[in-house]
């Protein structure tokens, strides 16, 4: 079968070379020398690894070759930070921070998206407000607009605020020659609960569930590996590993309800 060939970024992602798990311990004792070598090797055997990841992402942006830039930087961070002593695979620690760089890009690169309707019922709000204006001389109220146009005062006052730019939070609102005060500082947080007896009562939880249960929860949600991964270790299915650890997530919900 010819295998599929996509040129991002002038890189031939047909050709790239996956290295092996012992390739990769060999390059990474390597780096820890200063070998900028092998640092070179380890980022070229682990494009794929960025390529698997932009498949998640690639109807989120227009340029793909953007979004390939910026995962490279997160596997950069991801080989300059990790430590074979961590006991994981490097995809297992990479993959998070690969992630977590181009959720950052989308984030801040994108402005707030309106939706077509909003943007539509807005412009005609705006046209029906200034030929109303020329014909009676004076503005007209939300209200008489929203039912000329057969929607309720508020769809119009909603169309008319999607117009307007976001304001950041932290955009600077007064200023007396002293300390700033921003707009975050005059926003109440109702959300904020005391959730020490709810962390009180998972970790009772956990510490009831079976010893091979906290194992496993522990190996995915605190270490980081996969199913396939303690599958290995413990010389059992990954079937039944994913088995046992629904098993014991149930149990948690039930003794924290």
């Amino acid at each position: 079968m010819a295998r599929h060939k996509v040129e991002i970024s002038g890189v031939n992602t047909a050709n790239i070379k996956v290295l092996s798990n012992e390739e990769m311990k060999e390059l990474f004792c390597l780096v820890k020398q200063k070998d900028n070598n092998a640092r070179e090797q380890l980022i070229n055997g682990n494009l794929k690894l960025v390529l698997s990841i932009l498949k998640k992402f690639n109807n989120r942006v227009d340029n793909l070759d953007d979004l390939f830039q910026v995962g490279c930087i997160g596997l950069l961070k991801a080989i300059d930070n990790f430590d074979l002593t961590y006991n994981v695979k490097f995809s297992t620690y990479a993959v998070p921070m690969i992630i977590g760089e181009i959720k950052r890009y989308i984030r801040d690169g994108n402005s707030l998206r309106v939706s077509r309707s909003i943007k539509d019922l807005a412009y005609k709000t705006l046209k029906l407000k200034e030929d109303l204006m020329n014909k009676n001389y004076k503005e007209p109220t939300d209200k008489e607009i929203a039912d000329i146009l057969g929607v309720t005062e508020y769809e119009v006052v909603n169309a008319l605020q999607s117009l307007k730019d976001p304001v950041s939070m932290y955009e600077p609102i007064y200023n007396d020659g002293g300390d700033t005060i921003y707009l975050f500082d005059q926003i109440a947080d109702k959300t904020t609960v005391d959730k020490t007896d709810q962390v009180i009562a998972i970790r009772k939880a956990f510490n009831s569930l079976k010893a091979r249960e906290r194992h496993i929860l522990s190996s995915r949600f605190v270490i980081g590996k996969t199913q396939m991964e303690i599958a290995e270790d413990l010389g059992i299915s990954q079937a039944q590993i994913s088995r046992i650890e629904k098993t014991a997530i149930s149990k948690i919900k039930k003794l924290t309800l």
